[in-house]
């Protein structure tokens, strides 16, 4: 039985390490036969973008092991392996770990991820087709300092590729090919650090960011425009030693940003017609992947949970998910279906999106939760610093970032927008009850006025705030869940609100009297609060109240908080339909 490659993103791993692998090779024949100097894909994350990039460098490089191909689809491509195979000097960086606090930071990890390459070159220190000058270049590109860093200056950084595919085609004689994975990860880092606090609810309740990151003067963003600029310019500009590149990301940055003067960038995102399949897997690979491990049954879980994303005209699954759900269901087969792909970074761009919506906006994020699609202007050149410029850029990111996929085809000037799956669903709704928790709790005068109108018996000082409440919120009521499903969103908002007294104990779904009733509170004065809360389908929110207040006496869940010697019971039935509310007192 072969091993599930989780986590597994080097391509020679697959083939030595008996992993079970989805051949993709069958991409190095379409690019090439439809590439161009430069080569930008863009996909989200987890969708197999490192996994390309390396399974380029096993097969162009100089040296490459030529049996990792046999029997892959590539190595039916008799004339092309001969042409192209190990036939190349291959630059291959990820600038995934540019990362820092601050500039300096990040340029330090830039120095590694880039001396590290050029060291696996050693060879060229003693090359006999160099000059004393050409390998003082190079000397100065894996330089290090007496702490055992690399200290190659700026101007030597930002020169660095291009000075390594001169010196790499001078000893070869041949072109170099360049790879570059996630070329955008040092700019979304940037921005994020420079604005990390994107949105304080507890100094600004008017719903505009408050910048307190480490360089809210953006100077960090933009010294790093300025790098990644020079960096890709040098190399990508008129070089006569690139054969060609092959550059990937999430983001399409927009071109005047970065790849300024760059006049033979062709760029492939997810709306464009070409390469799709190979990027996620396609509904027949997981069917044989399920059927494989002998997982079959599992089939709609997976489908429901992790599929959904619409490349081109292509239907795929996210690769991460659906790896590490089979993973664990050979662990347990009764595990069901979780959320990997947003735990496998931030979600600081949907946190964004949310807590700078507007009401308008709010009502189309429900909108896209409970299953509806809503139609959007696109844009596919964006930039970091002007997201927050307008809602519509940050649509845009959604869309880019895999969070959203259009539902048709993807032709025209705007694009009918939906979330994908269940997975990306949960990971609305609950960013959504995180922002609303953070909101609801900054106003401390407001929420103190709520919580005590339960003591006190008052049904509609509660009814009222509620009803605010509601308008506020991002509402989760998917039509096609079950009924109490629709009743947990508003029982967890409630519950959620009262918890905010830290002098309160308050409980959920705790078993009194014959049942579980939804919610019970002790106070300090030793008042017993019960409170029951239901969905009313029809909008009939009187019958909702009175059902809630009868489930409490025939379940008898005031006998419960009795035995905890109360000296005062008092019992809420809540009924909700959408965004209208009703609470009722009952009889002690």
């Amino acid at each position: 039985m072969k091993k599930l490659p989780v986590g597994i993103e080097k391509f020679e791993d697959f083939l030595t390490e008996d992993f079970y692998y989805i051949d993709k090779t069958g991409f190095i024949a379409e690019l090439l036969r439809n590439w161009s100097k430069v080569n930008l894909f863009t996909r989200p994350r987890r969708f197999g973008k490192t996994l390309i990039m390396s399974m380029l460098k096993s097969f162009f490089e100089i040296g490459c092991d030529r049996t990792l191909f046999d029997g892959l689809k590539i190595s039916q491509e008799k004339k092309l392996c001969e042409e192209y195979m190990g036939q190349f000097p291959v630059i291959s960086i990820t600038l995934k770990g540019v990362d820092g606090l601050n500039y300096q930071a990040a340029c330090a990890a830039m120095r590694y991820i880039i001396g590290m390459e050029a060291s696996r070159f050693y060879f060229l220190k003693e090359s006999e087709r160099l000059t004393k000058e050409d390998k003082d270049r190079y000397c100065a590109l894996i330089k290090v300092n007496e702490k055992g860093q690399f200290a190659m200056t700026e101007d030597v950084m930002q020169a660095s590729l291009r000075t390594l595919s001169q010196l790499l085609a001078k000893h070869y004689g041949k072109k170099v090919i360049l790879l570059i994975d996630e070329y955008d990860v040092p700019l979304d880092k940037a921005f994020q650090a420079g604005t990390p606090e994107f949105y304080d609810p507890a100094a600004d309740l008017s719903g505009k960011r408050a910048r307190t990151g480490v360089s809210a003067d953006g100077s960090y963003y933009r010294e790093m425009v300025s790098l990644i600029r020079n960096l890709l310019g040098n190399v990508l500009k008129t070089n006569p030693d690139l054969y060609f590149s092959v550059i990937t990301g999430c983001l399409r940055i927009s071109k005047e940003s970065i790849f300024t003067g760059l006049n033979n960038l062709k760029v492939n995102t997810v709306t464009a017609p070409k390469f799709n399949e190979y990027f996620g897997f396609t509904d027949a690979e997981v069917d044989e992947l399920l059927a494989f491990y002998g997982l079959e049954s599992h089939k709609d879980d997976v489908k429901d949970w992790y599929d959904g994303y619409r490349f081109g005209k292509k239907m795929v699954y996210c690769p991460w998910d659906v790896i590490n759900y089979c993973d664990d269901l050979l662990a347990d087969p009764e595990m069901p279906p979780m959320d990997y792909w947003s735990n496998t970074s931030g979600n600081d761009l949907v946190k964004r999106f949310i807590y700078l919506a507007d009401q308008t906006t709010k009502g189309e994020i429900e909108q896209l939760i409970n299953g509806g699609t809503i139609r959007k202007p696109v844009k596919q050149e964006l930039t970091y610093d002007n997201l927050d410029s307008s809602i519509e850029n940050l649509w845009s990111v959604l869309f880019s970032t895999g969070y959203l996929t259009p539902k048709e085809d993807m032709y025209g000037e705007e694009l009918e927008l939906q979330i994908p799956n269940k997975e990306i669903r949960k990971l609305f709704a609950r960013l959504a009850e995180e922002w609303f928790r953070d909101v609801s709790r900054a106003d401390l005068s407001r929420i103190g006025r709520f919580c005590e109108a339960f003591p006190n018996g008052d049904a509609g000082t509660i009814e009222e705030m509620l009803r605010d409440y509601l308008w506020d919120s991002i509402s989760i009521r998917d039509t096609a869940v079950r009924k109490n499903r629709k009743e947990n969103f508003y029982h967890g908002m409630v519950l959620g609100l009262l918890r905010s007294r830290g002098d309160w104990i308050v409980r959920s779904n705790e078993e009194m009297g014959e049942g579980y009733s939804d919610i019970t509170i002790c106070t300090p004065d030793r008042i017993g609060i019960v409170i029951e809360c239901k969905y009313a389908e029809d909008g009939d929110l009187e019958k909702g109240c009175a059902d809630a207040l009868k489930q409490i006496e025939e379940k008898k869940y005031a006998e419960g908080m009795r035995r905890r010697r109360v000296k005062k019971i008092i019992k809420y039935g809540m009924a909700f339909w959408e965004k209208e509310c009703q609470v009722a007192v009952g009889d002690d």
